[in-house]
Protein backbone atom coordinates (compact mmCIF):
# COMPACT_ATOMS: atom_id res chain seq x y z
CA UNK A 1 0.00 0.00 0.00
CA UNK A 2 1.11 3.52 -0.76
CA UNK A 3 1.85 5.98 2.34
CA UNK A 4 -0.42 5.56 5.05
CA UNK A 5 -1.50 7.18 8.25
CA UNK A 6 -2.41 4.33 11.45
CA UNK A 7 -5.01 4.69 13.45
CA UNK A 8 -6.24 2.20 16.23
CA UNK A 9 -9.17 -0.40 15.46
CA UNK A 10 -12.16 -0.05 17.61
CA UNK A 11 -11.15 -2.78 20.84
CA UNK A 12 -14.71 -4.02 20.53
CA UNK A 13 -14.27 -4.02 16.65
CA UNK A 14 -11.02 -6.47 17.28
CA UNK A 15 -12.98 -8.86 19.43
CA UNK A 16 -16.22 -8.98 18.22
CA UNK A 17 -14.22 -10.14 14.68
CA UNK A 18 -12.66 -13.18 17.09
CA UNK A 19 -9.50 -11.74 16.15
CA UNK A 20 -6.25 -12.66 18.24
CA UNK A 21 -2.89 -10.95 18.01
CA UNK A 22 -0.13 -13.65 18.15
CA UNK A 23 3.69 -13.77 16.83
CA UNK A 24 4.16 -13.59 13.46
CA UNK A 25 2.76 -15.94 10.87
CA UNK A 26 3.77 -14.39 7.73
CA UNK A 27 3.44 -16.20 4.29
CA UNK A 28 7.28 -17.10 3.35
CA UNK A 29 8.48 -15.24 0.51
CA UNK A 30 9.71 -16.93 -2.09
CA UNK A 31 8.87 -20.56 -0.94
CA UNK A 32 5.67 -21.69 -3.17
CA UNK A 33 6.01 -25.30 -1.94
CA UNK A 34 5.24 -24.27 1.42
CA UNK A 35 2.39 -22.02 0.57
CA UNK A 36 0.29 -23.33 -2.29
CA UNK A 37 -0.83 -25.95 -4.12
CA UNK A 38 -1.28 -26.82 -7.97
CA UNK A 39 -4.72 -27.49 -7.85
CA UNK A 40 -6.02 -27.51 -11.51
CA UNK A 41 -4.32 -27.96 -15.31
CA UNK A 42 -1.81 -31.37 -14.19
CA UNK A 43 1.52 -30.70 -15.45
CA UNK A 44 0.84 -26.85 -16.67
CA UNK A 45 1.43 -25.54 -12.77
CA UNK A 46 4.80 -25.58 -12.39
CA UNK A 47 6.68 -24.97 -9.51
CA UNK A 48 10.81 -24.08 -9.88
CA UNK A 49 13.84 -22.66 -8.61
CA UNK A 50 13.23 -24.55 -5.55
CA UNK A 51 10.14 -22.70 -4.47
CA UNK A 52 11.19 -19.42 -5.91
CA UNK A 53 9.17 -19.37 -9.07
CA UNK A 54 5.56 -20.83 -10.28
CA UNK A 55 4.67 -20.84 -13.40
CA UNK A 56 1.21 -21.70 -15.14
CA UNK A 57 0.35 -21.94 -19.00
CA UNK A 58 -2.53 -22.18 -20.80
CA UNK A 59 -2.99 -24.09 -24.04
CA UNK A 60 -5.47 -25.62 -26.50
CA UNK A 61 -6.76 -28.68 -23.65
CA UNK A 62 -6.66 -26.58 -20.09
CA UNK A 63 -5.35 -23.84 -18.24
CA UNK A 64 -3.54 -24.50 -14.95
CA UNK A 65 -4.48 -22.68 -11.05
CA UNK A 66 -3.12 -22.49 -7.76
CA UNK A 67 -4.54 -21.97 -4.65
CA UNK A 68 -3.03 -20.90 -1.07
CA UNK A 69 -3.02 -23.11 1.86
CA UNK A 70 -4.14 -20.69 4.36
CA UNK A 71 -7.51 -19.00 4.54
CA UNK A 72 -7.04 -15.20 5.26
CA UNK A 73 -9.42 -12.81 7.11
CA UNK A 74 -7.85 -9.62 6.27
CA UNK A 75 -4.30 -9.02 5.07
CA UNK A 76 -1.79 -7.13 3.34
CA UNK A 77 -0.73 -10.03 0.65
CA UNK A 78 1.66 -9.13 -1.99
CA UNK A 79 2.55 -10.90 -5.09
CA UNK A 80 5.00 -10.01 -8.20
CA UNK A 81 3.40 -11.29 -11.33
CA UNK A 82 5.06 -11.23 -14.82
CA UNK A 83 2.15 -11.59 -17.56
CA UNK A 84 1.60 -13.55 -21.14
CA UNK A 85 3.91 -11.65 -23.00
CA UNK A 86 3.20 -11.63 -27.17
CA UNK A 87 -0.31 -12.22 -28.50
CA UNK A 88 -2.23 -12.79 -25.54
CA UNK A 89 -5.42 -11.99 -27.01
CA UNK A 90 -8.20 -14.07 -25.57
CA UNK A 91 -6.61 -14.98 -22.56
CA UNK A 92 -7.19 -14.69 -19.00
CA UNK A 93 -5.06 -14.30 -16.06
CA UNK A 94 -6.71 -14.38 -12.60
CA UNK A 95 -5.29 -13.57 -9.34
CA UNK A 96 -7.84 -13.14 -6.22
CA UNK A 97 -9.12 -13.78 -2.59
CA UNK A 98 -12.26 -16.00 -2.34
CA UNK A 99 -14.38 -17.71 0.13
CA UNK A 100 -16.81 -20.75 -0.98
CA UNK A 101 -20.23 -21.30 -1.77
CA UNK A 102 -22.86 -19.30 -2.87
CA UNK A 103 -22.70 -16.47 -1.30
CA UNK A 104 -18.77 -15.90 -1.54
CA UNK A 105 -16.79 -12.52 -0.71
CA UNK A 106 -14.06 -12.10 -3.74
CA UNK A 107 -11.64 -9.92 -4.11
CA UNK A 108 -10.11 -9.94 -8.21
CA UNK A 109 -7.52 -8.64 -10.43
CA UNK A 110 -7.72 -10.31 -13.76
CA UNK A 111 -5.57 -9.51 -16.48
CA UNK A 112 -7.71 -9.14 -19.91
CA UNK A 113 -4.74 -10.43 -22.79
CA UNK A 114 -3.85 -8.34 -25.92
CA UNK A 115 -3.24 -8.17 -29.38
CA UNK A 116 0.47 -7.84 -29.33
CA UNK A 117 2.17 -4.00 -28.80
CA UNK A 118 -1.55 -3.61 -27.44
CA UNK A 119 -1.57 -2.80 -23.74
CA UNK A 120 -3.28 -5.31 -21.05
CA UNK A 121 -6.56 -4.09 -19.25
CA UNK A 122 -6.47 -5.00 -15.50
CA UNK A 123 -10.11 -5.62 -14.67
CA UNK A 124 -11.14 -5.56 -10.45
CA UNK A 125 -14.04 -6.62 -8.59
CA UNK A 126 -15.33 -6.91 -5.23
CA UNK A 127 -18.16 -9.44 -4.42
CA UNK A 128 -19.54 -9.07 -1.30
CA UNK A 129 -21.86 -11.61 -0.16
CA UNK A 130 -22.62 -13.47 -3.61
CA UNK A 131 -23.07 -9.59 -5.16
CA UNK A 132 -20.50 -8.93 -7.46
CA UNK A 133 -20.89 -6.18 -10.25
CA UNK A 134 -18.61 -3.48 -9.14
CA UNK A 135 -15.80 -3.71 -12.34
CA UNK A 136 -13.55 -1.14 -12.26
CA UNK A 137 -10.54 -1.28 -14.96
CA UNK A 138 -7.26 0.15 -15.84
CA UNK A 139 -4.50 0.18 -18.76
CA UNK A 140 -0.68 0.50 -16.70
CA UNK A 141 1.76 2.39 -17.18
CA UNK A 142 4.41 -0.05 -17.92
CA UNK A 143 4.08 -3.17 -20.33
CA UNK A 144 3.68 -5.93 -17.37
CA UNK A 145 5.17 -8.99 -19.43
CA UNK A 146 8.75 -7.87 -19.64
CA UNK A 147 9.36 -7.95 -15.80
CA UNK A 148 7.75 -8.79 -12.39
CA UNK A 149 5.85 -6.69 -11.06
CA UNK A 150 4.08 -6.39 -7.37
CA UNK A 151 -0.05 -6.40 -7.28
CA UNK A 152 -1.19 -6.17 -3.86
CA UNK A 153 -4.58 -6.27 -1.90
CA UNK A 154 -4.59 -4.89 1.05
CA UNK A 155 -7.60 -5.98 3.01
CA UNK A 156 -8.73 -4.43 6.25
CA UNK A 157 -12.05 -3.84 8.71
CA UNK A 158 -12.22 -0.24 7.27
CA UNK A 159 -11.22 -0.47 3.44
CA UNK A 160 -10.30 -2.56 0.43
CA UNK A 161 -6.81 -1.54 -1.67
CA UNK A 162 -5.74 -2.48 -4.99
CA UNK A 163 -2.37 -1.31 -5.73
CA UNK A 164 0.35 -2.25 -8.33
CA UNK A 165 4.06 -1.23 -7.71
CA UNK A 166 2.50 0.33 -4.36
CA UNK A 167 0.58 2.71 -6.39
CA UNK A 168 -3.01 2.45 -5.13
CA UNK A 169 -5.66 2.14 -7.92
CA UNK A 170 -8.70 1.43 -6.49
CA UNK A 171 -10.03 1.80 -2.80
CA UNK A 172 -13.04 0.15 -1.82
CA UNK A 173 -14.38 1.07 1.32
CA UNK A 174 -16.65 -0.05 4.68
CA UNK A 175 -20.04 1.04 4.06
CA UNK A 176 -22.45 -0.49 6.26
CA UNK A 177 -23.22 2.28 7.39
CA UNK A 178 -25.73 2.96 4.46
CA UNK A 179 -26.86 -0.59 3.95
CA UNK A 180 -23.40 -1.86 1.76
CA UNK A 181 -22.22 -5.38 2.60
CA UNK A 182 -18.63 -5.30 3.58
CA UNK A 183 -16.91 -8.56 3.15
CA UNK A 184 -15.15 -9.09 6.79
CA UNK A 185 -16.77 -12.54 8.06
CA UNK A 186 -15.65 -14.96 5.44
CA UNK A 187 -12.13 -16.40 5.52
CA UNK A 188 -10.91 -16.37 2.06
CA UNK A 189 -8.13 -18.22 0.02
CA UNK A 190 -5.74 -17.10 -2.33
CA UNK A 191 -6.34 -17.98 -5.64
CA UNK A 192 -4.63 -17.11 -9.32
CA UNK A 193 -5.31 -19.04 -12.46
CA UNK A 194 -4.64 -18.78 -16.53
CA UNK A 195 -8.00 -19.89 -18.63
CA UNK A 196 -9.15 -19.01 -22.66
CA UNK A 197 -12.08 -16.64 -21.96
CA UNK A 198 -12.14 -15.50 -25.73
CA UNK A 199 -15.76 -15.27 -25.54
CA UNK A 200 -15.40 -12.13 -24.12
CA UNK A 201 -12.02 -10.88 -22.47
CA UNK A 202 -10.33 -8.90 -25.78
CA UNK A 203 -12.07 -6.25 -27.00
CA UNK A 204 -15.78 -8.29 -25.71
CA UNK A 205 -14.92 -11.99 -27.45
CA UNK A 206 -14.48 -9.74 -31.10
CA UNK A 207 -10.39 -11.30 -31.23
CA UNK A 208 -9.85 -15.12 -30.47
CA UNK A 209 -7.14 -16.59 -28.65
CA UNK A 210 -4.49 -17.79 -31.57
CA UNK A 211 -3.48 -20.96 -30.37
CA UNK A 212 -0.22 -21.16 -32.54
CA UNK A 213 1.02 -18.96 -29.89
CA UNK A 214 0.55 -21.63 -27.02
CA UNK A 215 1.76 -21.98 -24.60
CA UNK A 216 0.27 -19.10 -23.18
CA UNK A 217 2.68 -18.87 -19.49
CA UNK A 218 2.32 -16.26 -16.65
CA UNK A 219 4.83 -16.35 -13.87
CA UNK A 220 4.94 -15.29 -10.11
CA UNK A 221 7.34 -14.84 -7.48
CA UNK A 222 7.81 -12.99 -4.44
CA UNK A 223 4.77 -13.76 -2.54
CA UNK A 224 4.35 -12.51 0.99
CA UNK A 225 1.49 -11.84 3.23
CA UNK A 226 0.80 -9.81 6.88
CA UNK A 227 -2.56 -11.45 7.50
CA UNK A 228 -5.01 -12.92 10.03
CA UNK A 229 -4.88 -16.53 9.23
CA UNK A 230 -7.21 -19.18 10.34
CA UNK A 231 -5.88 -22.21 12.37
CA UNK A 232 -7.56 -24.64 15.08
CA UNK A 233 -11.14 -22.89 14.38
CA UNK A 234 -8.79 -19.07 15.22
CA UNK A 235 -7.87 -16.01 13.19
CA UNK A 236 -4.23 -15.21 14.30
CA UNK A 237 -2.99 -11.80 13.05
CA UNK A 238 0.86 -11.42 12.38
CA UNK A 239 2.76 -8.64 13.10
CA UNK A 240 6.24 -7.08 13.42
CA UNK A 241 5.77 -6.51 17.26
CA UNK A 242 3.85 -8.76 19.49
CA UNK A 243 0.11 -7.40 20.53
CA UNK A 244 0.37 -5.37 17.32
CA UNK A 245 -1.18 -5.04 13.84
CA UNK A 246 -0.84 -1.90 12.50
CA UNK A 247 -2.46 -2.98 9.05
CA UNK A 248 -5.48 -4.02 10.79
CA UNK A 249 -6.25 0.41 10.38
CA UNK A 250 -4.29 1.41 7.41
CA UNK A 251 -5.32 3.86 5.05
CA UNK A 252 -4.56 6.22 2.28
CA UNK A 253 -2.89 9.34 3.37
CA UNK A 254 -3.01 12.59 1.29
CA UNK A 255 -0.01 11.05 -0.91
CA UNK A 256 -1.71 7.44 -1.25
CA UNK A 257 -5.05 9.64 -2.13
CA UNK A 258 -2.51 11.77 -5.04
CA UNK A 259 -1.45 9.02 -6.55
CA UNK A 260 -4.77 6.94 -6.80
CA UNK A 261 -6.64 10.25 -8.23
CA UNK A 262 -3.64 10.33 -10.45
CA UNK A 263 -4.28 6.27 -11.81
CA UNK A 264 -7.61 7.06 -11.81
CA UNK A 265 -7.23 10.21 -13.95
CA UNK A 266 -4.96 9.02 -16.81
CA UNK A 267 -5.67 5.47 -16.89
CA UNK A 268 -9.03 4.17 -15.96
CA UNK A 269 -10.80 2.82 -18.73
CA UNK A 270 -14.33 1.43 -16.78
CA UNK A 271 -16.06 2.66 -13.65
CA UNK A 272 -19.31 1.12 -13.13
CA UNK A 273 -20.53 3.39 -11.28
CA UNK A 274 -21.03 6.11 -14.77
CA UNK A 275 -22.25 3.55 -16.43
CA UNK A 276 -25.48 5.06 -17.06
CA UNK A 277 -26.75 1.98 -19.28
CA UNK A 278 -25.86 -0.24 -16.90
CA UNK A 279 -27.45 1.60 -14.10
CA UNK A 280 -30.53 3.39 -15.66
CA UNK A 281 -32.12 3.65 -12.33
CA UNK A 282 -29.20 5.04 -10.28
CA UNK A 283 -26.00 3.99 -9.54
CA UNK A 284 -25.63 1.90 -6.25
CA UNK A 285 -25.41 3.49 -2.86
CA UNK A 286 -21.50 2.92 -2.32
CA UNK A 287 -20.51 4.94 -6.03
CA UNK A 288 -21.36 7.90 -3.69
CA UNK A 289 -18.70 7.27 -1.90
CA UNK A 290 -15.79 5.68 -3.89
CA UNK A 291 -12.35 7.88 -4.37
Amino acid sequence: MASVSLTNVPFLLVISLSIFISSIIVGSANNFYKDFDINWGDYRGKILNHGELLTLSLDNISGSGFQSKEEYLFGKIDMQLKLVSGNSAGTVTAYYLSSAGPTRDEIDFEFLGNLSGQPYIVHTNVYTQGKGEREQQFYLWFDPTTDFHTYSVHWNPLTIVFSVDNIPIRVFKNLESIGVAFPKHQPMKLYSSIWNADEWATRGGLVKIDWTYAPFIASYRGFSASACSLASGKHFCSSSKPNYSPWLSEKLDLMGEKRLKWVQKNYMVYNYCTDTERFPRGFPPECKAIS
